[in-house]
């Protein structure tokens, strides 16, 4: 295997994990209207992303720098062509941010209606930008845009409903399961018509199964465990059910940049996108070093907040 062909792993590798963890953030914070009933059940609701969303946050910044570093003419290309949505994103994080930090700090029912919509803006406005950008990345028309939106948005919100009813308890767990299986009412569909199209075949011809395997294999996959994690929430199964929206979130993101390899841009292979012989030297010497111990400092704090949420602990 070349460095090249490694980093591009690593960096699909930190996207994915990335779309993962802030995916449940996503969807917990479009949730929130709908899952709290009042200011208790806010504050439950926000527990349970209160000690690892801006740890989650890390990951897009290392996904991005090290796109930076070993990949700079994609890196270019992605921020230059797709400026608006990204600057979008940006305010996006900033406004949930702030509506997180700030919630703690104020008391009047105006402010914390201020800051409850800057959690749910600065929520949907990302995780439908991520999908749109690199559907259009992908397919480069404002369709696929849409629809590769639509589809990070519904899976985002289906793996927060998830999320929230495995670490609640009360009424707010049974609201979260009630919402999960509401939104998958649309995002199995959603992903059984888009999914199918990556690999190069509309989902309403008869699939070419020998073009790409590979693509095809994590399409498939990626489908079958967001219906499996609808079946697992209706059977009350939360764990595993986070487990199963997870891997489709995985398998969508296998699917998406293995359609993107060898060519991440127009007319631009991998190769001669990358980095010099010695950058990518360096930064293997460096991820080696460093990445275990940031995944291994973010699984302890996943583990040590791993207990239940309840209205009494509020």
């Amino acid at each position: 295997m070349t460095l090249t062909t490694f980093w591009f792993i690593v960096i699909a590798f930190l996207w994915t994990g990335y779309f993962v963890l802030e995916g449940f953030d996503f969807g917990v914070g479009a949730l929130l209207p709908l899952l709290s009933r009042s200011e208790a059940d806010r504050r439950q609701v926000l527990t349970t992303i209160g000690p690892v969303w801006d740890g989650n946050e890390v990951w897009l910044i290392t996904a991005v720098g090290a796109m930076f570093a070993a990949f700079p003419a994609w890196y270019a290309h992605m921020l230059s062509g797709f400026y608006l949505p990204l600057f979008l994103v940006i305010i996006g994080l900033i406004v949930r941010g702030v509506g997180l930090e700030w919630r703690g700090k104020v008391t009047s029912r105006r402010e914390l209606a201020l800051c409850d919509a800057g959690i749910v803006a600065g929520s949907v406005l990302p995780a439908f930008l991520w999908g749109a950008i690199f559907g259009h990345m992908l397919y480069g028309t404002a369709a696929a845009a849409a629809v590769g939106g639509a589809l990070s948005l519904a899976m985002a919100t289906l793996h927060g409903a998830v999320f929230v009813a495995l670490r609640t308890t009360g009424p707010v767990r049974a609201r979260a399961r009630r919402a999960a299986l509401l939104v998958s009412a649309g995002a199995v569909p959603l992903a059984a018509v888009a999914l199918p199209s990556v690999p190069g075949s509309s989902a309403l011809t008869v699939p070419d199964w020998s073009a790409s395997p590979f693509l095809w294999a994590s399409a498939l996959a990626a489908m079958a465990a967001l219906a499996s994690g609808a079946a697992l929430i209706w059977r009350r199964r939360e764990g595993w059910a986070f487990a199963a929206t997870a891997g489709a979130i995985v398998f969508t993101t296998a699917t998406l940049f293995g359609a993107l390899w060898p060519a991440p841009m127009p007319g631009i292979t991998v190769t001669e996108a990358a980095s010099a012989p010695y950058t990518l030297t360096v930064l293997t010497w460096l991820g080696v070093i460093a990445l275990p111990g940031v995944i291994a400092y973010q699984a302890w704090t996943y583990w040590i907040f791993r207990r239940r949420v309840s209205a009494r602990s509020e």
